[in-house]
This record gives structure tokens, C-alpha cells and sequence, in this order.
């Protein structure tokens, strides 16, 4: 039974993107779509001074009609490394997740699209997940004419896929009913009310996956994991 994912790239997303690649044997990254202006593909929120704040990678001439994977960015991320750590120092896990971020946000390219898998691949290796990746513009772009629930129906179909999961805001846009017949079963992921200590008084959910490792080991972050239902 082989489950597949298919999400565009984000930069450090939050702790649901992460369960959903913990969920699958292959998380397909989905960069030669249309990008989305004001998403998650360049930018997260950290918690900055008790607040939480966006750290945003400022990008080249950013269009909705132009594809993820051709996105470029002028470099403002020595600021953003410079924001992060002084965020986080004092943080219980500093020491062992900073050189994460740190080295993603070294990686020598300009391509946001590269940037974003970067630091998820990095996250995952820190995590211990071993989600077999593919990037859509590498693998599957010979259906690119293809879109909505016709491509990743596509794309399940070759891998062979018998279950195909998807965020839990994927119930507006996929009916099961149309990955029933092609055999495939269709599921969304709902993260449960994960809770960790941040120092603060009141707790800051949905914050980027950097939050979690500063305050969090990364065993125990691997528990937090499961900690979701499929519906």
C-alpha cells in the first residue's frame, strides 16, 4: 500500500506539514504551479519578543501567473538568520537547531522554490524521516497541462498509489468520490491541539517548524508527530 502527498514547497511550514510527510512513503513537491501570493512559500511567522512575527524572504518580480519553480529572490537572509537567532538564543534547543536554519539559509541559490524544499529536507533529516521526495517540475512535467484533482490523480496513478493524503483544507477543493474511481483512497489530515512550553505566557500556535525545534529535542518533537487523524 503506497501513500503519496502532494504540497507545494513552503519555507519552514508549521509542525501539520511535517505529520503529513511523516504519513506517506512519497511527498511529491509541487513547484511548477502558479505561485501563491501571500502564502507559505516565502515566509513563516516565529515568535518575536512573546509576538509572533513574519519572517518573509523577499523575492524578484513575484507574479501569480508565473510557476513556483522559476520564482527568484534578492537576498535579505543574512537579516532573517540575524532576526531568528536573536529570537532564540536563550531557547532550550538553540544549540541544536540553529545550525539547521542556519545552513539553509546558506544554501547557495536564488530560487525560492530550491530554498523552501532546502529547509523542509533539512527538517526532516534533523527529524529522522526518511519520506521519499520528488520535486513535480523533475518528474511529472510531462503532465503539467493537467490541473486540480486530474493531475494528482495522475501522479497517484503512476506511483502506483492506493491512498493519497491531503491537509485538511484540501476537503473544499478534492471530492473522494473521484479518487474512488480510479482506486485510490483519499484522506485529509487534521492536526490535533499540539501545545509545548515557548516561555511565554500564552501559547502561540501554528508558528513555522523553527519554533518547535528551538524549544523542543527532537525526539520529542518526533512524538508530536503523531499526534493527528485522518478523516
Amino acid at each position: 500500500m503506497t501513500k503519496i502527498a502532494i504540497m507545494q514547497p513552503y519555507f519552514f511550514p508549521y509542525i501539520g506539514y511535517f505529520q503529513l510527510i511523516q504519513s506517506v512513503d512519497k511527498f511529491i513537491f509541487y513547484d511548477d504551479v502558479n505561485f501563491i501570493k501571500n502564502g507559505w512559500i516565502n515566509r513563516n511567522r516565529i515568535l518575536l519578543n512573546d509576538e509572533p512575527h513574519y519572517i518573509t524572504v523577499q523575492l524578484k518580480e513575484a507574479s501569480p501567473f508565473e510557476k513556483i519553480s522559476n520564482i527568484k529572490f534578492s537576498d535579505n537572509r543574512a537579516k532573517l538568520k540575524k532576526t531568528i537567532e536573536q529570537a532564540y538564543k536563550k531557547a532550550l534547543s538553540f544549540n541544536s537547531a540553529w545550525p539547521i536554519v542556519e545552513g539553509c539559509l546558506d544554501l547557495a541559490t536564488d530560487n525560492i522554490s530550491r530554498l523552501a524544499i532546502y529547509s523542509v529536507k533539512e527538517t526532516c533529516k534533523y527529524l529522522n524521516i526518511n519520506t521519499v521526495f520528488e520535486v513535480s517540475s523533475e518528474n511529472y512535467n510531462d503532465i503539467s497541462s493537467l490541473s486540480g484533482a486530474e493531475r494528482i490523480i495522475e501522479i497517484c496513478r503512476r506511483n502506483s498509489a492506493s491512498q493519497y493524503i491531503n491537509p485538511i483544507g484540501g476537503t473544499e477543493l478534492y471530492d473522494k468520490d473521484d479518487f474512488d474511481k480510479a482506486g485510490i483512497q483519499l484522506n485529509f489530515i487534521k492536526t490535533h491541539d499540539i501545545k509545548y512550553d515557548q516561555n511565554t505566557d500564552s501559547f502561540m500556535p501554528n508558528l513555522s517548524i523553527i519554533d518547535v525545534m528551538m524549544f523542543n529535542a527532537p525526539q520529542d518533537i518526533v512524538t508530536m508527530l503523531q499526534d493527528y487523524e485522518l478523516i
